[in-house]
C-alpha cells in the first residue's frame, strides 16, 4: 500500500508497475522516471508550477558539490533520533530529493525497513528526486493539499518548504516528528551584501504551533569558499532570482568566486 491518497475522492491509492489506482476506479499513470502527477487541474496556478528546470538543475548542481551537507547529516541525526522502527517518513516540498535521499538511506541503515514518499509541484525537480532515490515515491503535489493518508507519517520534513500546518497536523501521527528547516537570521549574508545595496537580516521566530509541542531548535553553519560556478548556481537557486536588481546581479557576475556562510535553523516539533 502506498502513503499517497486519491486526489479526487481520498480513497487510499495502491500503487502498481506502471499506475495508481483507488478503489473507486481512479487512476494515475507513472512518469517514467516513476513519479506519478496527483495535482488535479483545478489546483495548479500556473502551467508548469515550482521550480523550472533551470532552477533544479542548478540546485542538483550545487547540493551535489556538499555545500549544504552539514545540513543534511543534521537532519539524519535527527530522523535516527526520532523516528522508530520500520518508520513512515514525508518530504512536504521535497525538491530535487537530496535531503529526501540522505534521510531515507540513513533510516534504512538505522530503523530497518522504511516507507518514505516525497511531494513537490516542480516536474523537473521530482525527475531528478526519483532518479536520486529510486526507493521513494514521489508525486507532483501541493503541500497545502497532500494527497497523503491521514495519520500516516511518524517523521514529516519541511525543508525551505512552505508551511502547510493544517495538513501537517492531518497527516502526522500523535507523537510523530515534524523537521521544520528555515533560513537563519545571517544565512548567504555575504551573498546578500553583494546583492543588495540594504541588505536584510532574516527573521528568527520560535512558535508555538497548535498541536504541536516544541521540542528543541538546532542550530547548523558552515562556511562556504565557492568558486564562480557554484556561486551562480547557488544564486539560480534561490529566489534571489526573482527580485535581485540588475547592479546586483552584475556585481555578482564580476566576482571569481565568494566566501559565504551559510546558516540554518532546525525546528523540531512533536504531534500532540
Amino acid at each position: 500500500m502506498s502513503l499517497f491518497r486519491c486526489p479526487l475522492c481520498a480513497s487510499p491509492l495502491e500503487r502498481g508497475e506502471r499506475t495508481y489506482r483507488c478503489p473507486r476506479g481512479h487512476s494515475f499513470d507513472r512518469a517514467r522516471e516513476g513519479y506519478v502527477h496527483l495535482l488535479p487541474a483545478n489546483q495548479k496556478h500556473a502551467r508548469e508550477p515550482g521550480d523550472d528546470k533551470a532552477m533544479a538543475a542548478a540546485r542538483s548542481r550545487f547540493l551535489d558539490g556538499g555545500w549544504y551537507a552539514p545540513l543534511r547529516e543534521a537532519l539524519c541525526h535527527l530522523a535516527l533520533a526520532s523516528a522508530p522502527e520500520a518508520p513512515a517518513v514525508l518530504d512536504a516540498g521535497c525538491g530535487e530529493g537530496f535531503y529526501t535521499a540522505g534521510v531515507f538511506q540513513a533510516l534504512q541503515a538505522g530503523r530497518g525497513d522504511v516507507q518514505m514518499a516525497g511531494v513537490d509541484l516542480s516536474r523537473p525537480a521530482l525527475r531528478r528526486a526519483s532518479r536520486r532515490a529510486p526507493g521513494v515515491e514521489f508525486a507532483v503535489a501541493s503541500v497545502y493539499r497532500l494527497p497523503v493518508v491521514d495519520t500516516c507519517a511518524d517523521l514529516l520534513l519541511d525543508c525551505f518548504s512552505p508551511l502547510a500546518l493544517d495538513e501537517f497536523r492531518r497527516v502526522l501521527r500523535p507523537g510523530g516528528v515534524f523537521l521544520y528547516v528555515v533560513p537563519a537570521a545571517r544565512h548567504l549574508w555575504e551573498l546578500k551584501e553583494v546583492l543588495y545595496d540594504r541588505p536584510y537580516l532574516n527573521r528568527e521566530e520560535d512558535i508555538p504551533y497548535q498541536g504541536f509541542q516544541y521540542v528543541e531548535v538546532v542550530p547548523v553553519e558552515c562556511r562556504m569558499d565557492l568558486d564562480r560556478a557554484a556561486l551562480e548556481d547557488l544564486f539560480t537557486m534561490t529566489p534571489y532570482r526573482w527580485k535581485t536588481p540588475r547592479q546586483g546581479i552584475a556585481r555578482m557576475e564580476a566576482l571569481d568566486g565568494l566566501s559565504v556562510t551559510a546558516s540554518f535553523r532546525i525546528h523540531v516539533f512533536r504531534r500532540e
